[in-house]
């Protein structure tokens, strides 16, 4: 489901749209969750087997891409509603930065679910068995995840830095002037709104240049890990993220649901 061109209403741009989206998209995104527990659960060790996962694996990863396409235009079209969005739970907003998940939260999840696939088959790595999962990590792929997760970090702290001041801007002096002639009535009938969104203008493109990059950098994380693993490796993280996904947004909409609806 792509977003119609040049939605508008009154005038004004509106994203009513990116909502029938999303959970279209999360659907798809349960369907495909669902082939990879399926390839996994399937998968036999051989010659070439893991390399039969790539089209799967190729899948997902552009249905990635697929959404973070439609949230770049609807950033264009309401940049304000894409850093507070009306399709995720409260707890999910709870985990938010700057309208998606942290990058350095990838190497979290990978670690997590190395340590506990490791746990399960520990018995038979002393014995010399692997069975490809993430629980058989190697050191050289450790080594290059760690180096990954240094060079995230440094930039998901630039533009953490780059949002802080985009935020300071509410206090400039364009705003602290334009609140002051709105509450002395100056010209607020007249151009009141022609005057807001000329001052708040310079401001959404700032936000938006930073949902960028935010969102280039979510992904670029995603498919640089994928290439640090193997096929069964990436199978299982590629689960891991999405069952992750998935059921935060399911308990968050459950726990909405049952205190009233935090998001109507």
């Amino acid at each position: 489901m792509s977003l119609p061109q040049n939605e508008t209403r009154n005038g004004e741009p509106h994203l009513e749209s990116f909502k029938p989206f999303f959970h279209e998209w999360i659907v798809q995104q349960d369907h495909y969750l669902q082939e990879l527990l399926t390839s996994s659960r399937n998968f036999i060790n051989g010659d070439n087997e893991e390399e039969k996962l790539r089209p799967l694996i190729n899948k997902v990863l552009e249905h990635y891409e697929y959404y973070y396409r439609n949230k770049t235009w609807s950033a264009n079209l309401n940049i304000f509603s894409m850093l507070s969005p009306n399709w995720t739970s409260t707890l999910e907003d709870a985990f938010l930065w700057i309208g998606g998940w942290r990058p350095s939260m990838a190497f979290h999840l990978l670690y997590s679910k190395a340590g506990l696939q490791l746990e399960t088959q520990f018995e038979d790595l002393v014995r010399g068995i692997t069975n490809g999962d993430l629980g058989s990590i190697s050191p050289s792929q450790l080594a290059r995840v760690d180096e990954l997760q240094r060079e995230t970090i440094r930039e998901e702290k630039e533009i953490s830095e780059k949002m802080a001041k985009e935020q300071e801007k509410v206090a400039d002096p364009s705003m602290v002037e334009l609140s002051n002639l709105v509450t002395e009535n100056v010209g607020e009938n007249e151009n009141g709104g022609e005057s807001v969104e000329s001052t708040l203008r310079p401001k959404k493109e700032g936000f938006e240049m930073t949902l960028e990059r935010a969102d280039d950098l979510r992904l670029r994380t995603l498919r640089r890990v994928i290439e640090i693993l193997g096929p069964l490796q990436a199978v299982h993280f590629l689960i891991a993220a999405a069952e992750l996904h998935l059921r935060l947004h399911e308990w968050g909409m459950r726990r909405d649901d049952e205190n009233g609806g935090a998001h109507l």
